[in-house]
């Protein structure tokens, strides 16, 4: 009888000694398998404890190589929406047309690359509330006498892939030139190529402010600029939104602002 009993004491501490290794094991499957994509804040990122944010790094001032490295505007507000979430900035840098897709597809997190807030991109990803506003301008040689749109008829007229300005051109010219940059372009304008440039006024004013041979004409549009999210990851979205409203309020995004302009371009002009 005592060793019936010591049998089945034996076998019910085997029994409950299973349990808890196999218990063990699944809460340590269960730690390793989250290491990346869904972070414990909730967010569906690329690297848990990072914020992957891509920019062109062409498109001057607000995105700049440097030693490998960006600088600029859009990078600066990067990395402060990254400290307000309390996450590690990375950035990423990408040819500007294929930004939107990379962020769709999951290779980036979010896109901090001036992308104007239009119809056609809110089909492809999320946008946030602005956090600048700028404008379409047209930029030609100083011995230009094309002040319009309309001035520009069946001229050739130079623009960068991807952005919003190749449907100003496309209203009154089929001779479009495209290129990877914006700054690109002015400075093909500058040295006797094409008969203008359409741009956002910001980067005309900092090439001509670097002494580049070009000059501003008439501004065509007002446009508002944001972070772009994959579509779904909408905790994401929400927490961008409250830093960007915090950013704002604490003065941070007017001093990263006057840091690259000579104005605050981060709220609505008047």
């Amino acid at each position: 009888m005592k060793k019936i009993l010591f049998t089945l004491f034996l076998g019910t501490l085997m029994f409950f000694t299973l349990v808890a290794c196999g218990s063990g094991n699944e809460e340590k499957a269960s730690s390793d398998s989250n290491t990346s994509g869904e972070s414990s804040a909730g967010y569906d990122i690329v690297e848990q404890g990072k914020l992957t944010f891509a920019a062109s790094g062409e498109f001057r001032p607000f995105s700049m190589t440097t030693g490998g490295e960006m600088t600029g505007f859009d990078i600066d507000v990067g990395n402060a929406v990254a400290k307000e979430l309390g996450l590690e900035p990375v950035q990423e840098k990408s040819k500007f047309a294929a930004i939107v897709e990379g962020v769709k597809s999951g290779r980036y997190d979010i896109a901090v690359a001036s992308h104007t807030i239009t119809e056609e991109r809110a089909k492809e990803v999320d946008f946030s509330t602005p956090y600048y506003y700028s404008g379409a301008q047209i930029f030609t040689r100083p011995d230009s006498n094309s002040e319009t749109l309309e001035d520009l008829e069946d001229l050739e007229i130079a623009v960068s892939k991807g952005s919003t300005y190749v449907k100003f051109a496309e209203k009154v010219t089929d001779k479009i030139k495209v290129y990877d940059s914006d700054v690109v372009a002015l400075q093909a304008l500058a040295k006797g190529r094409h008969d203008a440039v359409i741009t956002d006024f910001l980067t005309g004013k900092e090439a001509i402010g670097e002494g580049l041979k070009v000059r501003g004409k008439k501004i065509i549009d007002r446009s508002d600029q944001a972070i772009a999210v994959a579509k779904g990851n909408d905790k994401l979205l929400e927490d961008i939104n409250a830093a960007l409203k915090t950013l704002r309020e604490n003065g941070t995004l007017e001093k990263i602002s006057k840091k690259y302009f000579s104005d605050d371009i981060t709220t609505v002009p008047e």
